[in-house]
Formats: structure tokens, sequence, C-alpha cells
């Protein structure tokens, strides 16, 4: 029943992009008609958004069971080579791109907001290393409100992209719980990349890791700075469709707080599938193995936006406007911090 809402399958138009053909091949496994280091690339296909699992109504769970599989891959030594090298940069260097230095305009701003508060912004790691523009955006937002804030020079990795390449082992467990202990230090986290903020609020709890901090995503955040007249707004003639992250409208349940922000800015009009039924657009994670395919699901989302005449998308996803950006060519692709910043 969820055959036609894979944002990959739709992309490709591929049958075995689908969660049902997926499941099969998982199957097949099961029953010793193949060997499951024969399906393990159609196993990595999977961006895990969770669009099946919003739209079935069978009871299944193809995002639970392909990261079961991921898992039972990574203990029988069976990960496709290039997964094992994005696991292994996760384990040595904090992040799957296997990335040491920070550009030097945003170690800078960083440099500014050492000094220790009760609030911590958390960046992540693909705001700090690969989108760093959008992580000075993001420092300087807070800062036109006077926001007292500290921002770490090292930031220990959430887990989330552990969490995606081999699900909940071990070593999943050992980074999330190394990160809580240093976020408890703190009061009030801000988490600017949904997918650490659905790690840290969701799966933190699940894989009972505890942590007492107030854990609140930049959007909601933001918005609140806006209700309490704590940022100046205008809105603008412009025109504009928000492209909701799955990780805040579906696992966390958060659609209203970043409709907040654009509507303090821009004219905002949604495109057809929005909130709870959002399409994913694409991540940096699974550009670094198959970039042609997330170009084909970024091209796709943009043609959801322009087909309803839109010629601005913004996001709240560094990873989405990453992808969005890369090929845009007749749209704009702003990202909240941008609107804000003008």
């Amino acid at each position: 029943m969820c055959h036609h809402i894979c944002p990959v399958g739709n992309a490709t138009g591929q049958e075995r992009n689908t969660a049902r053909a997926r499941a099969l091949g998982i199957s097949l496994v099961n029953r010793d008609a193949i060997d499951l280091s024969e399906i393990m690339d159609n196993i990595y296909e999977c961006a895990t958004c969770g669009a099946c699992v919003h739209d079935c109504v069978t009871g299944w769970d193809p995002v639970m069971f392909t990261k079961e599989v991921r898992l039972q891959a990574a203990l029988e030594g069976k990960l496709p080579d290039y997964i094992m090298t994005l696991v292994e940069n996760c384990l040595t260097t904090g992040n799957a791109y296997g990335k040491t230095e920070i550009c030097d305009d945003l170690i800078n701003i960083i440099s500014a907001h050492s000094k220790i508060s009760d609030t911590l912004l958390y960046l992540g790691t693909d705001a700090v290393y690969m989108v760093p523009d959008q992580a000075i955006k993001a420092i300087k937002v807070l800062d036109k409100a006077d926001v007292s804030f500290t921002v770490l020079d090292k930031e220990p990795a959430t887990g989330a992209q552990l969490d995606f390449l081999i699900g909940a082992a071990n070593e999943t467990k050992e980074q999330m719980a190394a990160c809580a202990k240093t976020l408890d230090e703190y009061k009030t986290i801000i988490v600017y990349d949904p997918n650490d903020a659905k790690a840290i609020k969701q799966l933190y709890k699940e894989y009972g890791i505890e942590i007492s901090a107030n854990v609140v995503t930049y959007t909601s955040f933001v918005a609140d700075l806006i209700k309490k007249g704590k940022l100046k707004t205008k809105i603008s003639d412009k025109e504009v469709v928000f492209q909701d992250p799955y990780q805040l409208s579906r696992d966390l349940e958060e659609t209203e707080e970043a409709r907040v922000i654009v509507s303090a800015y821009a004219n905002l009009k949604e495109m057809l599938l929005n909130r709870g039924d959002t399409v994913w657009a694409g991540n940096i994670l699974m550009n670094q193995y198959m970039p042609d395919i997330i170009q084909m699901v970024a091209k796709r989302r943009i043609f959801n936006a322009t087909s309803i005449g839109a010629k601005t998308i913004i996001t709240a996803s560094v990873a989405e406007y990453a992808c969005l950006k890369a090929i845009a060519k007749d749209i704009e692709i702003l990202s909240i911090e941008d609107l804000i910043l003008g």
C-alpha cells in the first residue's frame, strides 16, 4: 500500500526501490535462497524517511526491518565496502565524511561563543563540515536576537550517522551515550540539524540513553523568539513554499514552528505534500555513495514546487538545503536563516 510514496522509488522508477521489493529481498535471505550480501546495495538505497510507514495501512514498518538488516550485515561482516568506509570514518573522526578541520570563518564565529553558558547551540556534522556557511548563519540568527549561548569547537557526534549506517549497534549506543554526557553539562540544548534532533529527542529514549537537559529544535527555539518579539520581522512580497524535514514533521510531529518563522518574513504557499506527508529531498550522507539518485530525488521535489508555480523553496534541514541548492536552476533555495537575515 506504500508502493507510490517512496521518494527514491519515485525518482528512479525502479521496482527494487519500493519498500515491498526490499521486503521480498529480505524474505529470500531468510529462506536461504540468496546470501545477505546480495541485497545490501538495495538495503542502502533506503533513506529511512518513513514515508512508507506513515502511509502503510497494514502495520508493517519498513524502516525498522531495513535498519535491522543493516545491523545484521555489520555483525556478519557483510557491509558493502563503501558503507564500511563511512562507518570507519564515524568511529575515527566522529563523522562519516572523515573530516577533521573546519573552515576559518566558522572557527572565528565559534570562538566568539566559547564562553560557557546554560544554553548550547549544537550545529551538527553536516553543517560544521559540509555546509559551514549555514552553520555561521544559524549562529548569526541567535546573535541577532541577543541570545546568550555556547558553541563547542569540537562537538561530540550524536550517533545519528552511525544509526543510519548500522542501526542499534553497540558502537552507535556508545557514541550516543558519550554525546549525552557532554550535552548534560547544559540546561538547554538547541539542536540545529533535524537529523540530530530526532536522534537526541527520540532515538536516545528508544536505546535507553538518558539526557536531563532540555532539548529543543532550532526551529521551535527561533519560532519562540519571534513570538516573544526578540527578532524583528517584516513580511515581504516574496511568495515561498516550505520543505518539511521528515525528522521534524513525521518523527517529532513538529510542523507549525517553521511555518511561524516563514510566515513572519514571506507569504507561505503550501505544496500538495506537506507536513506529515512531506517528500524527502535528499541528504548529504547518501550523496557520498549514490549521488546520481540523490540528484533525481532533489529534482523531483523541485518539480513538486514548480508545478504549483513556486519560485522559492525554504528549508529547515541543512542536508536538504545542500541537495536542493546543488541542482536548482530556475528556482531559489533558501534556508530559514537566509530568510531571517535577508
